[in-house]
């Protein structure tokens, strides 16, 4: 399978050339058909999807998908949706899901501003999650920077009044112009005293990469926002 997206300039992220596993592939075969959603299939409705109502958690660049599985598994009161555009990392978070038995989880293999734009319904999510995307450190590179004032917007619009947008990075100064363009973002409010970084709540697993990187002296900082009534 390939990544579903339309067709525009910029991106935040490249598609890597990883190749899939047999038990990622198998895992298409087998599970895409219990936890995949199209982004040609257009606006959902999360309580059809799911079968049920429950607060909605969206998450977008879930990697791997390790993070995703052990926060669906751990909060099974939640439905979640995670977007991502890798095939490995979607083919191995199905093949988790799938012989866990969760039911509170589905996966877009797309874009991200596609899904939002056309998926998930307004005023629908109760969590937002942005982790450790790419910080394109390079000035160049600056423009394909996920975290941009349209980003913010569309973000803001699908979360409910209370919702929280919650993101995380290992780069203090991608950390602050994120938290910057936060203060500045209309219809936000910081969780935490106005000009402070959240704590790590317990809800976000400590992923081996970040550990990795505690070891080494490095930090992470997380932002976390509320929408305003």
């Amino acid at each position: 399978m390939k990544p579903e997206y339309k067709k525009k300039p910029i991106r935040s992220y490249v598609i890597r050339a990883g190749r899939m596993t047999e038990g990622q592939k198998k895992a298409f075969d087998q599970w895409w058909g219990q936890f995949g959603l199209s982004l040609f299939d257009g606006q959902i409705h999360p309580e059809q999807v799911f079968e049920r109502e429950a607060p909605l958690v969206v998450e977008v660049g879930f990697g791997m998908g390790d993070s995703l599985f052990t926060m669906a598994k751990a909060e099974p009161d939640k439905n979640f949706i995670g977007i991502e555009v890798h095939p490995p990392g979607v083919g191995r978070l199905i093949s988790l899901a799938g012989a866990e038995g969760l039911k509170n989880l589905r996966v877009y293999m797309a874009d991200a501003i596609d899904v939002m734009s056309d998926c998930i319904p307004q005023g629908t999510v109760d969590r937002f999650q942005l982790f450790f995307p790419d910080p394109w450190h390079k000035k160049k590179h600056h423009k394909r920077r996920i975290v941009q004032t349209e980003f913010l917007a569309k973000v803001q619009g699908l979360l409910k009044p209370g919702g929280h947008f919650h993101m995380a990075t290992d780069w203090q100064g991608y950390a602050d112009v994120c938290f910057e363009q936060m203060l500045q973002a209309p219809g936000f409010i910081n969780t935490v005293d106005e000009y402070c970084f959240a704590s790590r709540p317990d809800y976000r697993p400590i992923t081996k990469f970040e550990k990795r990187g505690e070891r080494l002296g490095h930090g992470v900082w997380d932002i976390i926002f509320a929408k305003g009534a």
